[in-house]
């Protein structure tokens, strides 16, 4: 039986001298010693260390434990549109420019896994881009096509309008319900189906009506068609609007010949849209995120880091309008909501009384491979 191999990840420690940071020298010593007291086998240190492994190998030469380890140097990871200094993620912290050390936006294991970034992704992240010795980039939307990999096979489809406005089909019958079987996850046909109802009113996003529509939209405008996912083809009629000129109603026909999204008569209906049964919904609130800071790098720009950070980093919806079947979801969840992006349930501030969604990664895919 192989002896086991046990790795130590150290960081560089520090004491202030004035104005300066300088390597506090006892940690020379006692680095080395602690590995080998405690069986470590493979030090694995950053860069910084690298001129410090001689004195290291001497004093594992010249000490009675028993156990010798390898100190190996490494570069840090680097990742744009972030800091990774632990010195500046706790000024983040500290000056509250960030919600905590679990902040979504934040380059932590608690801030990633709030952010519903599975360890899997994690884990093909770090195994993509590999242990180098020369330090570098990388980019923030590879990490986000490694978790967009991941989830586009595990998690389950569902619809949710985050910008609502109603839809009312005016030729529907009052008081009606009907329930339509809507496929979880077209990747794992083991996952099922669930049920939805549909009625009279639905919400619909905003986005997906123009009153006059611009070149190539293909969604809902007077006498336009278009598909309520896996209902009805519905034509638009008109809209209502407030003293401001807000659209607050949308108003269209069924066709009732086009159950489950078909048409017999073999019509051709671009636009495809997502929508909540009005009469049957939970609340919820929504969380968008982006990227921290708006350049990069802010580590080589003139003046403090904190200067650039993105003002648009979190935007939040508490009016969204999620189907039924979301009221029991919890963390660690993650759900793609159709046409939208792939959303987490918040491990800290949701509940059962108040649904909570943070946006892990919208679902185009920024990062191209190369060759």
């Amino acid at each position: 039986m192989r002896d086991p191999v046990i790795y130590r990840i150290n960081r560089m420690h520090h004491h202030r001298t004035g104005d300066s940071w300088c390597i506090y020298p006892m940690y020379d010593f006692a680095h080395p010693i602690e590995d080998a007291i405690e069986g470590i086998t493979h030090s694995l240190c950053s860069l910084e260390f690298e001129d410090h492994r001689p004195l290291y190998d001497w004093v594992i030469a010249n000490i009675s434990a028993p156990s010798k380890p390898r100190q190996i140097e490494f570069a840090r990871l680097g990742i744009n549109n972030t800091v990774m200094s632990k010195r500046k993620l706790r000024a983040l912290v500290e000056e509250n420019h960030v919600s905590g050390w679990d902040d979504p936006r934040m380059p932590t294991l608690c801030g990633l896994r709030r952010r519903g970034y599975t360890p899997r992704s994690v884990r093909s992240f770090i195994d993509q881009i590999g242990v180098s010795k020369v330090n570098s980039i990388v980019e923030y939307s590879f990490l986000e096509h490694c978790l967009r990999d991941d989830l586009n096979e595990t998690a389950a489809r569902v619809m949710c309008v985050i910008h609502p406005v109603k839809l009312v089909i005016t030729n529907y019958p009052e008081n009606q319900t009907e329930t339509f079987e809507v496929e979880n996850n077209p990747n794992r046909p083991g996952d099922g189906f669930r049920t939805v109802t549909f009625s009279r009113e639905c919400w619909i996003e905003a986005e997906d009506f123009m009153e006059e529509p611009i070149k190539k939209y293909q969604r809902l405008y007077p006498g336009n068609e278009v598909r309520l996912k896996s209902a009805y083809i519905v034509k638009c009629t008109g809209c209502a609007k407030d003293e401001n000129g807000n659209v607050t109603e949308v108003y269209a026909e069924y066709d009732p010949e086009t159950r489950g999204g078909n048409t017999p008569d073999g019509r051709k209906v671009r636009g495809t849209i997502h929508w909540v049964d009005a009469e049957n919904y939970v609340d919820a609130e929504v969380r968008l995120y982006d990227n921290l800071f708006t350049v990069p790098d802010p580590d080589a720009q003139e003046g403090s880091f904190l200067d650039y950070l993105n003002p648009k980093s979190l935007e939040i919806l508490t009016d969204c309008k999620a189907e039924k079947s979301l009221a029991s979801a919890a963390a660690p969840q993650s759900f793609q909501f159709m046409r939208l992006g792939y959303f987490c349930v918040d491990n800290k501030d949701s509940s059962p009384e108040h649904l909570v969604f943070n946006r892990s990664v919208s679902l185009k895919d920024g990062f191209k491979k190369k060759g």
